[in-house]
């Protein structure tokens, strides 16, 4: 699609990234605000009661999306009863419904020669495995306010054992940059990859992206791609932006990301998902 969307085109799905599309960065800390801003909870909510799908695609696990999905209260029937909706989890490892939280597809790896690789040349890096309900197993502690949840010392080894949906790698101590280059010279063979605005780097299964689990819910709803708006600020919402009928990248998305996308929109702290949205709500 063009950058002005065509006449009289309104997407029946709208996939929205959660930090730095409807949660504002807090200026040099890493994360994000708890908060929606009015404009944009009132403009997602437009959108569904105009009957549009709105879905929650993040890189953030289950646990870290549910509250995002209470502030904007996108379980409420228009009779006041309780919809399940559809949640991209984990960068598209993990589907599911919610409320109640219910796992409708999870993809896994065996991470073990990926985290390896990397860790032999960041030995000093922090590890991360979702543990679902409760937070996540760490190697060591994240800095503070980088990951939701109860944050559980257990042995590396033992946090990749076993087949994951993603593995979070963080070193503090590094850039983006590095990252980005260190994933480029290790090919990282059988593992995809994303790398945040920091020194942070998702490991995931091979073709799982937002856009993989997006698909998935289109097909249970019976919904095309072409008719997809999706928004979005970071390096793991390409593939999501190139797939749906509509990308649109926030106003402080990095370069890759904005040359991907279909338009720009304003920046988060100017509410930019608030002003894509009414152009159709």
């Amino acid at each position: 699609m063009s950058a002005a969307p065509e006449p009289g085109w309104v997407p029946k799905l709208v996939a929205l990234d959660i930090d730095g599309t409807l949660l504002r960065w807090v200026e040099g800390a890493g994360m994000t605000h708890a908060d929606v801003a009015p404009a944009v909870r009132d403009a997602v909510r437009r959108a569904q009661d105009a009957g549009a799908h709105v879905v929650l695609a993040s890189g953030r696990s289950p646990h870290g999306m549910t509250p995002v999905a209470d502030l904007l209260d996108l379980h409420a029937g228009p009779d006041g009863e309780i919809v399940p909706v559809w949640v991209v989890a984990s960068n598209g490892a993990v589907v599911f419904r919610y409320p109640p939280l219910e796992v409708v597809h999870e993809e896994t790896f065996d991470a073990r020669a990926a985290v390896a690789a990397v860790l032999e040349e960041h030995p000093g890096a922090l590890v991360g495995v979702e543990e679902r309900g409760r937070g996540y197993r760490v190697n060591r502690p994240f800095p503070d306010g980088e990951l939701s949840g109860e944050m559980i010392p257990t042995p590396l080894e033992e946090m990749v054992a076993e087949p994951v949906s993603r593995v979070i790698i963080r070193d503090p101590e590094a850039t983006a940059e590095d990252f980005v280059a260190l994933a480029g010279k290790l090919g990282l063979h059988g593992t995809d990859y994303v790398v945040g605005w920091t020194a942070w780097m998702d490991l995931a299964p091979v073709g799982v992206s937002k856009a993989s689990g997006l698909q998935l819910v289109c097909d249970r709803l019976g919904v095309s791609a072409e008719d997809a708006l999706a928004i979005g600020d970071g390096r793991n919402d390409l593939e999501m932006l190139a797939w749906a009928g509509r990308g649109v990248a926030m106003g402080q998305a990095i370069e890759e990301v904005r040359a991907a996308a279909d338009d720009v929109t304003a920046p988060v702290d100017e509410d930019g998902a608030a002003v894509e949205l009414g152009r159709y709500f």
